[in-house]
């Protein structure tokens, strides 16, 4: 979420006669992605703090209510569902058009009370930005919006680097949380068990959890630790993209997959989960890579064996694969929400402020 409002941020910067602020909302003010020296940054000057919540929830809306008036914009553009909640709630009486995106996965449940607040304050959103098509028809059918766009997320370009030489490995990228399935992929590797192929799993453990564990217990238990195996977080992951032929993503809730993107950006064929967003979005089943229907493991297994063992399909869709760049090309993904959030009101728009 932080590194597509970064991005959109320094697009719209580019673009004339455009000025770009962002307020910082969340209880964490830290910029972890660059930021072109033409965007303005607004922060609190007090520290949220949790032990005092209620609060602190409370000054940061005062605060985000005072300096949207100050700054007196032609657009708002907020991402996120809790923030998304916290913003139209501030602004209530104020007549700024608010343009508001959730970034998880469209149907989650966030509680009694913020899903009443989202079922109260979205319909008085401008506008709502999609990102899968599952996602804007969970918002129509819950008549958050109606004035409902898809534009999925830029994907990161990965530049396929000629002097890595590839191998036969198999590769995940993501969190290490229950929802990726993690422990089910290892299994399934394991019994396929194709001589000479490794499944390299880039990733770290969450703040609450330690799932690593778990999976290195799993991976010896198998006796798989000379084919499988745990790589952590990994900063230079392009790496990984480029020694791979094959990308394997058995989740089951997402949003938007990055991974997915930046994987068939580097001609990866990509074995997946059809799961409620994001997938089938970007996978065109038997072109660029395989869908497979939500926990069928002897399906996924099949695909994978696949590709595994026919070094022409794989060749075949890595090739497709690539495609995906021009789908969602950053400078056109940042066109398209540039146009809606300011194109389709009906006042002449200058000044962007982005809340993330």
């Amino acid at each position: 979420m932080e590194r597509v409002m970064s991005l959109l941020a320094n697009k719209f910067s580019d673009m004339a006669n455009t000025e770009v602020h962002i307020v910082l909302t969340g209880i964490n003010r830290k910029v972890d992605y660059p930021l072109t020296k033409s965007v303005i940054l607004h922060r609190p000057s007090f520290t949220f703090k949790n032990t005092r919540r209620p609060i602190d929830a409370f000054r940061t809306m005062l605060f985000l209510r005072k300096k949207i008036k100050m700054i007196d914009p032609d657009t708002i553009l907020s991402f996120g569902e809790l923030w998304n909640n916290m913003v139209l709630l501030s602004l209530i009486g104020l007549s700024y058009p608010v343009y508001i995106s959730d970034r998880s996965q469209p149907d989650k449940d966030l509680g009694r009370v913020q899903n009443f607040l989202r079922k109260k304050l979205y319909p008085r959103a401008a506008g709502f930005i999609a990102q899968t098509v599952y996602a804007a028809d969970v918002c129509r059918r819950k008549k958050w919006n109606s004035n409902i766009t898809v534009i999925g997320n830029p994907v990161r370009t990965i530049k396929q680097d000629r002097e890595i030489e590839k191998e036969n490995l198999v590769l995940f990228v993501g969190r290490l949380i229950p929802t990726k399935h993690v422990d089910s992929l290892i299994r399934m590797f394991a019994e396929i068990n194709v001589p000479g192929w490794r499944l390299e799993i880039v990733g770290g453990d969450t703040k609450f959890m330690t799932l690593s564990r778990d999976y290195q217990k799993l991976i010896s238990e198998l006796d798989a630790e000379e084919k499988i195996s745990l790589e952590g977080e990994k900063e230079d992951v392009d790496r990984y993209y480029n020694r791979a032929k094959i990308f394997a993503f058995p989740s089951s809730s997402e949003g938007f997959p990055n991974a997915i993107g930046e994987a068939l950006s580097a001609g990866l064929p990509v074995v997946a989960y059809d799961c409620i967003a994001g997938p089938s979005d970007m996978i065109v089943d038997g072109k660029n890579g395989f869908l497979v229907p939500l926990f069928n493991e002897k399906r996924f297994k099949r695909e994978l064996k696949k590709l595994m063992g026919n070094e022409n399909i794989r060749n075949e869709l890595g090739a497709n694969a690539v495609e995906i760049q021009n789908k969602f090309d950053a400078n056109n993904i940042s066109a398209e929400f540039y146009e809606f959030i300011t194109d389709s009101n009906p006042v002449l728009k200058e000044q962007v402020v982005i809340d993330p």
